[in-house]
């Protein structure tokens, strides 16, 4: 209220003041400002009244009036519908947990476009895992991967592929989130359960690897209205 009165030059506030300041040159605006703080405080409340707001600030607040986009509503109007790769790994299958998997997507409200169990041959896991090839533990990953069967999915929604990561946790279960398909369900990164795109691009490549023209099922689910505005 202080500031609002020296700006605007308030009725309220001595015109010397004003006047001494200005027919000074060398004062500064901070020694001004000082200086009206100190006359203000011997005013009343009463006569701070009789401030008017200046016409920059009148201006603001007309503009403050607009209504506002809410700030999730424009973010969700951005998004898209993405695709993801979500896949069971062979150990997620042996533990028998491959419906403690689809129904955490399921109940997410993420539409499933593509399942199956399928024996991954050492062809298809090397060049799913290329960008590990370099990596020492690259042979014992291919070798983990096609002994035995895996789940392959294809799961779509807004946001589904950062979703889905979250859903199945970091890489090393030991640091994963309780809540989290890896937190709750593995104890090693060697056999963490899951596998899921980390990206729209890369869940596109990967669902072209896995599946064949016409696996993907394209359908409607009756629940959309319920998850979505």
């Amino acid at each position: 209220m202080e500031t609002l009165a020296v700006c605007g030059r308030s009725p309220c506030v001595s015109n010397k003041l004003f006047s001494v300041a200005e027919s000074n040159g060398s004062s500064s605006y901070a020694q001004t400002l000082c200086l009206a703080t100190q006359h203000l405080s011997a005013f009343n409340a009463s006569s701070l009244r009789c401030f008017t707001p200046p016409r920059c600030y009148a201006k603001l607040r007309h503009r403050s009036s607009k209504p506002h986009i809410f700030l999730p509503h424009l973010v969700a109007s951005m998004e898209t519908v993405e695709e993801t790769y979500i896949m069971i790994k062979p150990d997620g299958v042996q533990r028998g947990l491959v419906g403690e998997v689809i129904s955490r997507f399921e109940k997410k409200g993420f539409l499933l476009k593509g399942l199956k169990l399928f024996e991954c041959p050492k062809e298809l896991a090397e060049e799913h895992y290329r960008d590990l090839k370099s990596k020492p533990f690259f042979p014992k990953l291919i070798d983990y991967i096609t002994s035995g069967p895996v789940v392959c999915m294809v799961w779509e929604g807004v946001g589904v592929v950062a979703s889905a990561r979250k859903i199945i946790g970091v890489t090393n279960p030991l640091q994963a989130e309780p809540g989290t398909i890896r937190g709750d369900l593995a104890v090693q990164t060697g056999r963490n359960v899951v596998h899921g795109s980390d990206s729209p691009e890369n869940g596109q490549r990967e669902i072209s690897l896995w599946f064949k023209e016409g696996e993907v099922c394209q359908w409607t689910p009756t629940i959309g209205p319920w998850l979505r505005e």
